[in-house]
């Protein structure tokens, strides 16, 4: 798979890919005129034409922003129920691409805009009001991405298929995010209300993510160290989720743990070093963006708990040892990018003169933020070591929105069981057997059923309530029945 071997967190989880042929020739759109309109992003109705980035971003917003289809509101005309989806989507795989369009746009029996929710996209409300056409990007790659979709396997279904998968396989693949340490105090970033994005507003960013941006890191690091504190691991203690992942290591069952997370409490609640891959770094380490001289993690904490940049202890002592007398100064900005940051210089010159202040550099958790490279351990652990292994695939607390690991499920032998984990269900991937609830709920219960002895002062003695979804056959909720 490319995407795999795209290193960049920028990758997107799916390519924004050209509308299918077959939409550029349905209600007139064969003529001239309305191609050429059609060329135009549909995030610019008035035909004002967007840079690439702009495209992305817009489509990568609509995918970001796909909710449980059980709880869309509108008009029917518009948005596809559950069994509509269902039905549109199996027919899509059951005929093949131009048949579909050939049933549906083509014969004129759904519009562009309802279709588009089958697919799980949700068009935004600028798109009100327009011609249909102007939906057929989005519904090209709705249709694209499901047709990448893996399959799900019709033979697990139930939680007893589950806890039959958790028994016999002994080499699982436990995927990880932020989900799996809420419990602890630590917020995840998508939630809507108590995730970390939506409480980023204040910051004045076109888009919260951009906190995690590398190039707005160089550009002005305080912006990030004016956050990092909420996301800072505060404690050693790790939650039920990370033991039950212990358990799995402990029982010979454990293949790798791919975690997403940075809080690096894999690490302290006993996953081995050779067990584990962070995905997107961690804490643990942080690294002078000038010197490249690492330290332990803790050894930056309180610059980051106060809200403060902290800087290279290595540079500080260089500086004092080095600086030269008389020199001028003016003051610095925050910048550290290409574009804003000057070379150091201690020439002497007049009072007219512009002067850069020799400081000593930024340090920089050895986190991955958006546009660097991940860990070449990433890929090469997958793809060279455990694609060829795992018998069972473990996705817990994560919606799987960041590329290139919201690639994995796909990646895998399509024949390879996948269970899912987490509060919300994940519109854009299908996998065998969907649990939602509260992550370390869910690990406890199917422990419990396991009859394995799991141990945490977490766990809660409170009966669990399984409740299977009706419209689905293979998803369940979990709850905790209050004494």
């Amino acid at each position: 798979m490319e995407v795999l071997q795209e290193p960049s967190l920028k990758a997107p989880a799916v390519e924004v890919v050209p509308v299918p042929p077959h939409l550029d020739s349905v209600d007139g759109a064969a003529d001239g005129e309305k191609r050429e309109e059609n060329q135009h992003d549909a995030s610019s109705p008035e035909g004002d034409e967007p840079d690439d980035d702009d495209q992305l971003s817009l489509y990568e917003d609509m995918l970001d922003g796909m909710a449980d289809q059980e709880n869309w509101e509108g008009d029917p005309a518009d948005v596809c129920t559950v069994e509509e989806s269902i039905a549109f989507r199996k027919r899509l795989r059951l005929v093949g691409e131009d048949q579909f369009i050939s049933e549906t746009l083509e014969a004129r029996t759904v519009s562009a805009r309802k279709l588009c929710t089958a697919f799980g996209i949700k068009p935004p409300p600028l798109f009100d009001g327009q011609p249909d056409h102007k939906y057929y990007p989005l519904l090209g790659l709705g249709i694209t991405r499901e047709l990448r979709k893996r399959m799900k396997l019709p033979q697990y279904n139930t939680i007893d298929d589950a806890v039959d998968l958790l028994r016999k396989s002994k080499r699982i693949i436990v995927l990880t995010g932020a989900g799996i340490s809420t419990s602890l105090g630590i917020p995840d970033f998508r939630s809507k209300d108590t995730g970390l994005y939506s409480q980023l507003q204040h910051l004045g960013l076109s888009d919260p993510q951009e906190v995690f941006d590398i190039s707005l890191f160089w550009e002005d690091p305080s912006i990030f160290y004016s956050v990092a504190k909420d996301i800072l691991p505060s404690t050693r203690k790790f939650s039920p989720t990370h033991a039950f992942i212990k358990l799995l290591q402990d029982k010979g069952k454990l293949l790798t743990n791919f975690t997403q997370n940075i809080d690096n409490l894999e690490s302290h609640a006993g996953i081995l070093p050779e067990k584990l891959i962070q995905c997107h770094g961690s804490f643990a380490t942080a690294t002078c963006v000038e010197c490249e001289y690492q330290v332990k993690g803790e050894e930056i904490f309180n610059d980051i708990k106060a809200g403060r940049t902290p800087r290279c202890d290595r540079c500080i002592r260089t500086l004092r040892q080095y600086k030269p007398f008389g020199i001028k100064r003016k003051r610095s900005t925050n910048g550290l990018g290409p574009s804003k940051k000057k070379r150091q210089t201690f020439e002497d010159s007049t009072d007219d003169e512009d002067y850069d202040v020799p400081i000593a550099g930024v340090m920089k958790p050895d986190i991955t933020f958006f546009g660097e490279d991940l860990p070449a351990n990433f890929h090469n652990r997958l793809v060279q070591h455990d694609k060829d292994l795992v018998d069972l695939v473990l996705v817990i607390g994560t919606s799987l929105k960041v590329a290139p690991v919201s690639e994995v499920s796909g990646f895998l032998p399509p024949d390879t069981p996948q269970i899912y984990i987490s509060r919300e269900p994940c519109q854009h991937i299908d996998f065998d057997i969907d649990m939602l609830g509260e992550c370390d709920t869910i690990v406890t219960e199917l422990c419990r059923r396991l009859d394995w002895d799991f141990q945490h002062d977490m766990i809660k003695k409170d009966s669990i309530d399984v409740q299977r979804h009706e419209e689905y056959d293979s998803r369940y909720s979990f709850k905790v029945q209050s004494a």
